[in-house]
């Protein structure tokens, strides 16, 4: 553990000098500014943003994570010539890569958040709960790149895969769904719907942040019979199991493919 940790801290320091980092933070933080500034209430001004993060944070991390993984791989050698495990150099630069992202997603919303209503009122779970589902989409969605990278040699062709999925994740999944339940308008599709909401990690975070709210109009069909059928506690556990599991499961994949991977 302690290897994994000193290669992420080494990762960091790497990232931090990057621009682009301070950026990232910036482009949140003028979001969340520009929604306090029209007059909006923090829990409104979260669900201003929410849209935006959730599109976002998932396609800078998939193209960042991607664009890291091949130009450290130098770095990677270097680390592989010592006496360091695959997978400790691995998880480090993955967990090195996400915790600065993350880092840069919860500084940026966090900021005007904290500026604008410093007590947290009405928006302070909700918001905490942005916070969440935007670290947890950040490790996914950089878990999927570094298992995009190490499967495939060209980062051309992996660039243009990881693009098309997060393309799938954020726009024709949810148009493949409401297109199942136009085409089976006489059929009660609330089970299948539930276990289509959890295979998409981007329906997932939604969700944890739409149970936070009674708004029925904001939650939509599926956030409602997904409340209906668990509540806001136990659908709050049944998304974040969800988002765990898609993390988990790319993590895995690149670390087999990285132990064998030919250097």
């Amino acid at each position: 553990m302690r290897q994994v940790l000193t290669v992420a801290r080494f990762s960091v320091r790497e990232l931090v000098r990057s621009r682009w980092i301070a950026a990232y933070a910036l482009f949140f933080a003028a979001a969340e500014w520009a929604a306090f500034a029209v007059g909006a209430e923090p829990a409104q001004a979260v669900v201003s943003v929410l849209e935006l993060t959730l599109f976002v944070a998932p396609l800078v991390s998939i193209v960042v994570g991607l664009l890291s993984f091949y130009s450290t791989r130098e770095f990677a050698e270097l680390l592989l010539s010592q006496p360091i495990a695959r997978p400790t150099a691995f998880a480090g630069q993955y967990l090195g890569l996400s915790f600065s992202l993350a880092a840069c997603l919860v500084l940026g919303l966090g900021v005007p958040f904290l500026w604008y209503s410093p007590s947290g009122g009405a928006g302070r779970g909700i918001f905490a709960m942005l916070l969440l589902a935007g670290v947890m989409l950040t490790f996914v969605f950089v878990a999927l790149a570094f298992a995009v990278a190490v499967l495939t040699e060209n980062r051309v062709k992996a660039l243009g895969v990881a693009l098309v999925g997060w393309l799938f994740f954020a726009v024709i999944y949810d148009g493949l769904m409401l297109m199942l339940i136009i085409a089976f308008p006489a059929v009660r599709l609330d089970r299948v719907l539930l276990g289509l909401a959890l295979l998409n990690p981007l329906d997932a975070a939604r969700l944890l942040i739409l149970l936070q709210l009674d708004v029925a109009a904001l939650m939509g069909y599926t956030g409602a019979v997904f409340q209906e059928f668990f509540g806001s506690v136990e659908g709050i556990a049944v998304a974040l199991g969800a988002l765990g599991l898609w993390i988990a499961a790319p993590l895995w994949l690149g670390l087999r493919a990285y132990a064998h991977r030919d250097f």
